[in-house]
Order: C-alpha cells, then sequence, then structure tokens
C-alpha cells in the first residue's frame, strides 16, 4: 500500500570526499575499486572509464574505453579484477583489468538479450553471469565457456537481480511490482515462487544472506522488507522517500541498509530493531470508530438521514475510519513510516515518545541518484546521478 504524500524530514549534509566529473551522459552504475583509490564507472555516452585518484588529490580516468553501445550496467569483481558490461544492444562484454587499473582487455562477449541489458551479477563461486533485459528474459551463461545456460521470462521488464550462492535461489524484481524465486541448475531452472507487495514496479532489489531478508524498492516510493528466510511470510513495509526509490545497499556488518531515490534522499535504515508488519486495511461500509456511514453506504445514509462521508485507513491498526476519528498524525518508525502518517484517535494516544524515535537517517545528496555503491572496507558510499556526477565519500552517512 502506498504511502500519502508527505514533506521531506529533517536532513543531514553529508560529508562529500570527492566528486567526479567528466562523463557527457547518464553514469548508470559506478563502483569503488577496493584498496585502491579509485572508481570504475559505465555511462549512457558509451564509455567505460577507470578514474584513479592522482597526487592532486583529482579523479583522473587511467582507461577511458568506447564501446559500441551505450552502457547500461556493469558488475566487477575486485578478487577477479572481472568487469562485465551490460550494453543497451543486449551484448554483455567481459573484461580483466591489469593490476594496475591502467589497461583493461576483452576476454568474452555475450549476446545475452535482443534489447538493453538493466542489470548484471557474477558469481564467482559458480563461474555464472545472470542477467536481466528489457527483453522480459532473465539469462544465465558460463563465464568459462561462453554458453548460455538457460533462460526465464518474466512478467515484465526486470531492473531487480540477486542471488543466494548457499540456495541457488535468484531473485527477479520486475516492473509489474512481483518478485520472482527462480532455483537454478547447471543448465535449468523451476520456479519456487512469486509474491507482490508493490503498487508499482520494483526498481531495485537488495539481498542479506546472512538474517535471509530480502529488500525491494519500488516506484511506489517505498521498499518492502521480505523475511525469506522466516518462512513465516512476514513482509515489513519502510517509507522514507518521496519519489521513486532507484538503488538499495546492505552495510552487513552494522546491519543497516542504505537506499536512495529520485529525490535525491539517502536513507539509512537501521534494521538492527524489531520492527513490526504494517496492518492490512480492513473493508467497511461505515467508520470502525463512530459508526458514520461512507458515502457509497446509501442504505445507511437515508436510515440514518445522514450525509456520507469518505473512507481513510489508520496506518497502525488498519481500520476504516472517517476524517473526524482520524484527526491526528503520528510517525511509527518501528512499522517503517519515519514520515507522519494518518493513525485514528485512539492509536494516536496508544503511541509513546519512545515509539516515535527514528529508526532511520535522512541526507539529501543534492541529485537524482540513480546507484549506489557501499565499500565496507573504508566506509565510503559513492552515488552516481542523472547529473552525470560521481559523488564518493559520505562516511558520515552511516553513523546513526
Amino acid at each position: 500500500m502506498a504511502a500519502e504524500p508527505q514533506p521531506k524530514a529533517l536532513t543531514r549534509k553529508p560529508l562529500l570526499l570527492n566528486k567526479v566529473e567528466g562523463s557527457q551522459e547518464v553514469v548508470n552504475m559506478a563502483a569503488i575499486v577496493p584498496k585502491e583509490d579509485g572508481v570504475i564507472s559505465v555511462s549512457e555516452d558509451r564509455t567505460v572509464r577507470v578514474w584513479l585518484k592522482r597526487d592532486s588529490g583529482q579523479y583522473w580516468p587511467s582507461i577511458y574505453h568506447a564501446m559500441p553501445s551505450p552502457c547500461s550496467c556493469m558488475s566487477f569483481n575486485p578478487e577477479t579484477r572481472r568487469l562485465s558490461i551490460g550494453l543497451d544492444n543486449g551484448t554483455i562484454s567481459e573484461f580483466i583489468l591489469s593490476e594496475d587499473y591502467n589497461k583493461m582487455t576483452l576476454v568474452k562477449s555475450y549476446q545475452a538479450h535482443q534489447s538493453r541489458v538493466i542489470m548484471i551479477l557474477f558469481v564467482l563461486e559458480m563461474e555464472w553471469v545472470l542477467s536481466t533485459g528489457q527483453d522480459k528474459h532473465f539469462t544465465w551463461h558460463c563465464s568459462e565457456s561462453g554458453q548460455r545456460l538457460g533462460g526465464y521470462r518474466t512478467s515484465a521488464g526486470a531492473c531487480g537481480l540477486q542471488f543466494d550462492v548457499e540456495t541457488r535461489h535468484v531473485f527477479v524484481g520486475d516492473h509489474s511490482g512481483q518478485v520472482t524465486i527462480l532455483k537454478l541448475e547447471q543448465e535449468s531452472c523451476s520456479l519456487v515462487t512469486t509474491f507482490k507487495g508493490h503498487t508499482g514496479g520494483v526498481t531495485a532489489l537488495c539481498w542479506d544472506p546472512i538474517q535471509r531478508v530480502l529488500f525491494s524498492g519500488s516506484s511506489d516510493h517505498s521498499i518492502i522488507m521480505w523475511d525469506i528466510g522466516g518462512r513465516k511470510g512476514t513482509a515489513i513495509e519502510l517509507q522514507g522517500h518521496n519519489d521513486k526509490v532507484q538503488s538499495l545497499s546492505y552495510a552487513h556488518h552494522t546491519r543497516q541498509l542504505i537506499s536512495c531515490g529520485a529525490d535525491g534522499g539517502i536513507v539509512v535504515w537501521n534494521m538492527d530493531v524489531e520492527r513490526q508488519e504494517t496492518p492490512e486495511w480492513l473493508d467497511s461500509d461505515s467508520c470502525q470508530k463512530c459508526d458514520q456511514p461512507f458515502f457509497w453506504n446509501f442504505k445507511q445514509m437515508w436510515d440514518s438521514k445522514k450525509i456520507g462521508l469518505r473512507q481513510h485507513h489508520c496506518r497502525k491498526c488498519g481500520k476504516a475510519v472517517c476524517g473526524k476519528c482520524s484527526s491526528k498524525r503520528s510517525s511509527i518508525p518501528l512499522m517503517g513510516f519515519e514520515f507522519e502518517v494518518r493513525v485514528c484517535d485512539s492509536c494516536h494516544e496508544s503511541i509513546t515518545d519512545e515509539e516515535r524515535a527514528p529508526t532511520a537517517t535522512f541526507h539529501d545528496s543534492k541529485h537524482n541518484i540513480v546507484h549506489v555503491h557501499f565499500d565496507a572496507t573504508r566506509g565510503w558510499l559513492l552515488t552516481s546521478g542523472t547529473d552525470k556526477v560521481i559523488k564518493v565519500g559520505a562516511r558520515n552517512v552511516l553513523k546513526l
């Protein structure tokens, strides 16, 4: 269920360490190079660039490589220095970067999709390259032979892609708002289940293999935490953005979820708290507090000689209530509502100050973020945006 539009919460200004500029078009994805003062980026201007920090403190491209088509996404494995790049023409090109990050060598290319590649994952343990495309297909290839191992057609174009090595489950989120779970074998896959909780398309997925929790971000401005490992079907809603969520990252050591959106906001969620499921909204023909009829309940309106009222819902108990019985607003952080939302008067009285304590921090990046990458070894955060700028740093973001 989508939240009502809310004003922005109180934000902090992140600590910016550096800005990397020079791309001619949108930087669709970028990553911090571990153990190096470097950044790898792919852009709509068809370029792949490796930026290394010079003595002057500025980032300069040590590699500038032009691809035959706009670069839509990438996956970098620091252990093998393998860089997989998805292109607008459906091709995935694989490169090996030199130890000094001054040269990239083409290894192989896969004709993975019939149209734009949306997401890529390289799984070192399996030697698999997983990908989704605008052609509504999920595919996987063997990175050693280059052979296509299999595919699966999704209900809509897929933007989210995550993989669990232990169970060989792949999670695919698509524009219909659905998340599909597939079980992969070497050359076959089987459908495990599908689930849907968003009112808009899924735009990003993030997997925590330790707690076995999946996070999905959506164009409906919300994030849902799916408790896969608990096997109880628990889904926790998180509301903290005023525009579509476009990228997610997870800091395992601190159990913090980082979400970024088209609103320029970076929200850091503390997931090391006991969160509560949001209730289902109840159906009723009259207010479940004062029994006043809603405007479609003609019989009760006629019998009671009363004008029908507009229906609302309390975000805490889910009851159908009129405006008079839900005149108050409150944040409910443990339910994921960091903004103030509509609650019925009795629930408002029951919420304590402790329950209103924030469980997330808000930061304004000053640009429309399309991708975020977190380097846990240094606590650095990287964002790339539609303004063609890569921002590196923001170390104070993870300090709640």
